[in-house]
């Protein structure tokens, strides 16, 4: 009789160590779903201010100067990061938008360590292709141009108005991407905005005043 007691008991033990696991695990997922608004991340690359929730960075610096080259991006594609909830190649699937560098891969291809930190899709946008193809990827060579006489620090941001596209995979597309360009020297700056879109008109028309 005490032994089936005894049996009983431990059978009803086990079921309570077994249901607080299984509310643990719900806590934790609960957890993971709790995406954040905007996460701080510096490396010896860029700083990004990131949005899990838009699955896009919100605003990135770097610095562009006098870089050699030494090494050739190759097949390279973007990682994804095990502690920040970001976009992922499901978002660019078959469709019009390209994986748009804000640090450009050009610019860090000093060494290989540094042009894989450009590789994470946290310095990765949602990027009209032909305005990665075109009138950016023209700015960002002139950059190139201009950091030969001295060192710029650049800030890019992603801006979403009214009506933005969420695409089914949860990523919120910008509707506009500025760049603000610092000259060290000179202590002056040169802004540019561009809809993210394909562009009708060369990338000097898109600059603005600069604040």
């Amino acid at each position: 009789m005490k032994d089936k007691n005894i049996s009983k008991l431990l059978i009803l033990l086990l079921l309570f160590i077994n249901c607080s696991e299984k509310e643990i695990i719900a806590q934790d997922k609960d957890i993971d779903l709790q995406l954040r608004d905007e996460v701080i991340i510096e490396n010896p690359v860029f700083k990004v201010w990131y949005s899990e929730v838009k699955e896009q960075p919100i605003k990135l610096i770097y610095t562009s100067t006098n870089r050699v080259k030494n090494v050739d991006r190759g097949s390279m594609n973007f990682r994804t990061e095990s502690d920040i909830h970001t976009s992922n190649n499901a978002d660019y699937y078959r469709n019009v938008w390209d994986k748009g560098h804000l640090a450009p891969a050009a610019t860090y291809s000093d060494s290989m360590v540094n042009l894989k930190q450009t590789f994470s899709f946290l310095n990765c946008a949602l990027q009209n292709q032909y305005l990665n193809r075109g009138e950016w990827r023209l700015l960002e060579e002139q950059e190139r141009v201009w950091d030969d006489v001295q060192n710029l620090t650049i800030t890019v941001e992603l801006i979403w108005e009214d009506g933005f596209q969420i695409l089914p995979t949860g990523g919120h597309i910008p509707t506009h991407m500025s760049k603000h360009i610092y000259f060290e020297k000179g202590d002056t700056c040169k802004t540019f905005i561009f809809p993210n879109e394909k562009p009708n008109l060369g990338w000097e028309e898109y600059e603005v005043k600069c604040n």
